[in-house]
Parts: C-alpha cells; sequence; structure tokens
C-alpha cells in the first residue's frame, strides 16, 4: 500500500463521520501522490500524518437570549489546523449545518488556499450552527457577544485572525470586533472583514467575487477566450455570487442566472444587478423577488436546475458539494467551457472528475476563491502600520495575486504532466510551500 492510499485509509476509520473533510482530503492528498513520491522526506517526517490533524479544535457551547426571553443554547468550533507558515487565518460560519466536519474540511482546504496567496498565513476555520436568518438585530448582537466571549481566548493578531464566511457579513463582524474590544480592552486587527469605519480595507467586500473573476479571465485567456460577450451562470447571491456577476459584467458578460438556498431566478435578458442588490444587500429578502420586479425573468424552486441552464461559463458561488455529476453532465452537453469555483468545495468530486476528463477549463476554489483571504491579508497589514490604502490600491494588489496564482498552479500542472489540470496544479503548489516549511521547523 502506497505512503498515500495507508493515509487515506486511516483518515477513514478516525473520521467516518465527517464526510465533507474526507472529501476535501481525498481530493488534495490523491493529487499529491507524483510530488510524494518523488520526494521521500515527506514520509520519512511524517508530513501528510501531520497535515490531516488539526494543530488544535476547540468546540464550546453558546448561551443566548432571543427576543421572547428564552435561553438558547448553539456550539461553537474553532478549529486551528496549521501555522506552518503563519498566523491561523480564515472565516466563520453561522450556518445550521454546521458541525466539527465541516468546520474541519474548511480549515484543510484554507491550509492550501492562504499558501497559494503568496501572504504569510496559516489556516484555520470556526463557525456555529446558529441561523442568522430570521433573526432581529438584537438577537444576532446577543448571540456574536456570547461567541466572542469564548473565542476572544483562542485567537489574537499574533495567534489566529478569523474573518467572515456564510452568516458572517459586516453586521455579525461589527459585533463580534465590539466585544473582543470590550473584553480585552486593546484596539487591534484580530478579525477581518471590519467596517470601514474601524480598520476595515476598501475592496474586502468585492474580493472573493472579483478575484474569482481575475483568475478565469487569466485562465480562459491562455486558450483565446474571454468574458466579453460569454454567457455566464452563477449560483448563489450572496456577496461572492454579486461581485462575481459585477466583475464579469464590467469584463463584458452577460450573467443569466442567480439562486438562493430556496430556488434560481433566469433572466434571459441578463441579470439586473442593483435589483440583487436591493432584495439581497438592502432589504435580506430571497431571490424569488427579484422574478416578481423583473418582467422578463423567471423563478424556478430548487437550486441543482440551474445548472440546465446553456452557459459558456458557469460558477458556482453558493455552498460545498452543489454542483453534482448531473449538473456537470448538463454542463459539459450544452457547450459550457470554462468552471471557477466561488464557493468553498462546491463541486463534487464525481463532477469535478468529469470536467477535467472532458478538457473543461476547471478552476478549483482553494485557487479561485482566494481573493478574499488575500485581501483579508492586505487588511491585516493596514491594520499592523495604522493606515488605510486606497480601493485602487488594494484592487490592483488583489488582481496580481490572482494572477500569480493562476500561474503558479498553471505551472505546477505541467511540471506534473498534468498540463491544465489545475485541481493538481493548485494542490501541488500549496502544498509544497507548507510541507517544505514544516520539514524545516522539525517535529512540531
Amino acid at each position: 500500500m502506497s505512503y498515500v492510499s495507508e493515509i487515506l485509509e486511516n483518515l477513514q476509520k478516525k473520521n467516518a463521520h465527517e464526510p465533507e473533510f474526507l472529501q476535501a482530503t481525498h481530493e488534495v492528498l490523491e493529487s499529491l501522490e507524483p510530488l510524494i513520491n518523488s520526494n521521500p522526506a515527506y514520509e520519512k517526517n511524517g508530513i501528510l500524518e501531520r497535515l490531516v490533524e488539526p494543530e488544535r479544535a476547540i468546540m464550546f457551547r453558546v448561551p443566548w437570549v432571543d427576543d421572547a426571553g428564552k435561553v438558547q443554547v448553539n456550539r461553537g468550533f474553532r478549529v486551528q489546523f496549521s501555522s506552518a507558515i503563519g498566523v491561523y487565518k480564515g472565516g466563520l460560519r453561522f450556518h445550521p449545518s454546521v458541525y466539527l466536519g465541516i468546520i474541519k474540511f474548511l480549515g484543510f482546504e484554507q491550509i492550501f488556499k492562504n499558501s497559494l496567496t503568496g501572504t504569510p498565513i496559516g489556516g484555520g476555520k470556526g463557525g456555529c450552527d446558529f441561523d442568522p436568518k430570521g433573526k432581529s438585530d438584537g438577537e444576532v448582537m446577543r448571540f456574536c457577544q456570547s461567541f466572542m466571549t469564548e473565542l476572544y481566548r483562542h485567537i489574537g493578531p499574533e495567534v489566529d485572525i478569523p474573518a467572515g464566511d456564510i452568516g458572517v457579513g459586516g453586521r455579525e463582524i461589527g459585533y463580534l470586533y465590539g466585544q473582543y474590544k470590550r473584553i480585552t480592552g486593546r484596539y487591534e486587527g484580530v478579525l477581518t472583514g471590519k467596517g470601514l469605519t474601524f480598520g476595515g480595507s476598501l475592496g474586502r467586500t468585492e474580493a472573493t467575487g472579483y478575484g474569482l473573476i481575475y483568475l478565469v479571465n487569466e485562465m480562459i485567456a491562455a486558450k483565446g477566450k474571454s468574458f466579453e460577450g460569454a454567457k455566464v451562470v452563477i449560483s448563489g447571491s450572496g456577496n461572492v455570487a454579486t461581485y462575481a456577476a459585477e466583475k464579469a459584467m464590467a469584463y463584458g458578460a452577460k450573467v443569466l442566472a442567480m439562486s438562493d438556498s430556496n430556488g434560481y431566478v433566469y433572466d434571459p435578458e441578463g441579470i439586473k444587478l442593483d435589483v440583487v442588490k436591493q432584495i439581497k444587500e438592502v432589504e435580506r429578502k430571497r431571490i424569488k423577488e427579484y422574478a416578481e420586479r423583473v418582467p422578463s425573468a423567471a423563478y424556478h424552486e430548487g437550486c441543482r436546475e440551474i445548472w440546465t441552464i446553456p452557459c459558456d461559463i458557469a460558477l458556482p458561488c453558493a455552498t460545498q458539494n452543489e454542483l453534482d455529476e448531473m449538473g456537470a453532465k448538463e454542463l459539459i452537453k450544452n457547450g459550457c467551457y470554462a468552471v471557477g469555483e466561488g464557493a468553498n468545495m462546491p463541486t463534487t468530486l464525481e463532477a469535478t472528475k468529469l470536467f477535467l476528463e472532458n478538457k473543461i477549463l476547471f478552476a478549483p476554489g482553494k485557487a479561485a476563491n482566494a481573493g478574499g483571504v488575500a485581501v483579508s491579508a492586505l487588511e491585516s497589514s493596514q491594520n499592523s502600520m495604522r493606515m488605510s490604502w486606497s480601493f485602487e490600491e488594494v484592487d490592483a494588489q488583489l488582481k496580481n495575486i490572482m494572477i500569480n496564482i493562476y500561474k503558479n498552479i498553471s505551472s505546477a500542472a505541467a511540471e506534473f504532466n498534468a498540463e491544465d489540470n489545475f485541481v493538481t496544479g493548485a494542490n501541488i503548489a500549496g502544498f509544497k510551500k507548507v510541507a517544505d516549511a514544516m520539514l524545516a521547523q522539525g517535529i512540531v
């Protein structure tokens, strides 16, 4: 049995109840085999055994009082996965689906994503099974204050710098930061995604979506294609999807569809982003409202059918495993030539395999959606220097980071005889930096 196969078998035994984590580790480790086989020091020093185990996993209760005066209790997590190349860095997710396996999968992916950005940040992730949807501002504030009352013990600007993720936007970050400051008495860059009035960075809101388009644009340009005139389907309608749509449109694309967890809207005349922003960012309502306000649009219940819409470029920007084998078959049949993951692991292993077998240009999330954490790192730098950069400065740095990520994953894929397999390229490029740092630091 090979070294990688042995690690995967042991992972299955120890984490059988965590399918998302097993999926993430299987996808990464399998593609690393050529690199591992050519570097015996990795096996000798137990690099994989150490890499798949978090340095630290924290679980805690979060009691809070709802507007009716009833005590509610949720379960919070912070998984500090790898500090080999820098402080832990990764978002907080507030969603009913959150459990330890989800946080471990996200934290493991974050190791390689952060490595690819070229900034000195390690991998971590956190969250809670709390659902902010339908909650009042007062309830969200009380929950966030309780969550931070435990989390503050485990984070800091030189230790662990959380950010936002699904369910954690500017409102939640503000409440979390306020409670951290209240408890510690320190005004420091311990959270990113903060408001512009208290240490946030221009460009952070747009970063993940814009970064996705910058990388996909490089990927398709290498094959003589562009967003100009392209038909694009984007799942989701949150932060990532919205700003991916905005930048794709700026590059000349027509975005045909967007979605939320209830269903999707299809507008053959092209999605009107101002309407989407009003519904989702201002009113916090469901995407079906779009079809009620735009005569050319139609709303469809359920999310997965969005991939039946013929398009040139598909951008899954909602959640993990939303694009399955059936969706992949529909996209391939209808002539889609490029897929870029805006969410974390939104494409199943079976769907990813189909795309690669059919020579579809496929940008995996750990590379394609790294723009968010890249600008989070830039926000931390600005906090450390007690200064703020202009939007243009931040956006230029973001674009440069995403272009470099594409170059690095493309080169790594070619080096190991996997040209245009950017899954392999991203995993190898991200892993090598972390693994070599681990070797240099000894058995820790």
